[in-house]
């Protein structure tokens, strides 16, 4: 099991404008904010080099009912300054709560291929057992592959003052994330065992892959043990050029 529960909230987006600016809000204050949620588990922050979305985020969770909390809704109704000054700035957001419904492997490779999908009702059992008794083991079984996790969908969280600032997400599909150790392993994993034209036979409509590098983590645990970071101004942050 590469993922720490059987629950997660994935995001794709865009962000306009300076890319680092992001980056140091969401290492230094989102994160941290997050996680110190009750039922958020862990935090990793994926990025493309040159495709789009530029951005994958997963964050584990205790179970799904955390997309209705209370605590989690306090928190997305009350932003913070430096996160208002963020969010208008994200683009084409797709963002939902998902089942992990089955997985292979352990460990979380610093290189992932993300694939999206929709599924038809009438085949999507049959899609989901070949992907969990054929498709994600005989990826598996490749040197420098990892892990893999299969996500179906639930229905869009509600719709909050954070929310609100970016504008409406786009639901989240159905969504298989495979990582490795080695980028040309995993690239050759997916190439042989989950072509595209393979799952859009099978069921799977609209497919596409998109690659990604592990670019940041952190879990409940370390946040637990880490004071809250004070208030930061962006205009006044530290830039080493």
């Amino acid at each position: 099991m590469a993922l720490r529960s059987d629950a997660a909230m994935v995001l794709f987006y865009e962000i306009g404008g300076e890319w680092a600016d992001h980056d140091d809000w969401h290492s230094y204050e989102h994160f941290h904010e997050r996680l110190s949620v009750p039922g958020f588990l862990r935090a990793t922050r994926w990025v493309t080099n040159g495709e789009s979305p530029r951005y994958m985020v997963i964050y584990e969770v205790s179970g799904t009912d955390i997309a209705t909390s209370p605590a989690y809704l306090e928190r997305l109704n009350d932003p913070t300054a430096w996160t208002r000054s963020i969010m208008p700035r994200f683009q084409g957001m797709t963002r939902g709560f998902c089942n992990i419904i089955t997985c292979a492997g352990f460990g979380l490779g610093a290189s992932a291929i993300a694939m999206r999908f929709e599924i038809r009702k009438e085949t999507r059992q049959a899609l989901v057992d070949w992907l969990s008794n054929d498709a994600m083991p005989a990826a598996l079984a490749f040197r420098g592959v990892t892990s893999a996790q299969l996500m179906e969908p639930l229905p869009q969280p509600p719709m909050t003052r954070e929310q609100a600032l970016r504008g409406r997400d786009t639901p989240l599909s159905w969504v298989l994330v495979i990582t490795g150790y080695d980028q040309g392993a995993l690239e050759t994993a997916v190439t042989a065992c989950l072509p595209i034209e393979e799952l859009d036979k099978r069921g799977g409509e609209g497919a596409c892959a998109t690659h990604y590098q592990l670019d940041y983590t952190a879990d409940a645990e370390e946040v637990a043990r880490t004071p809250k970071p004070p208030p930061l101004d962006p205009k006044g942050r530290k830039r080493h050029r």
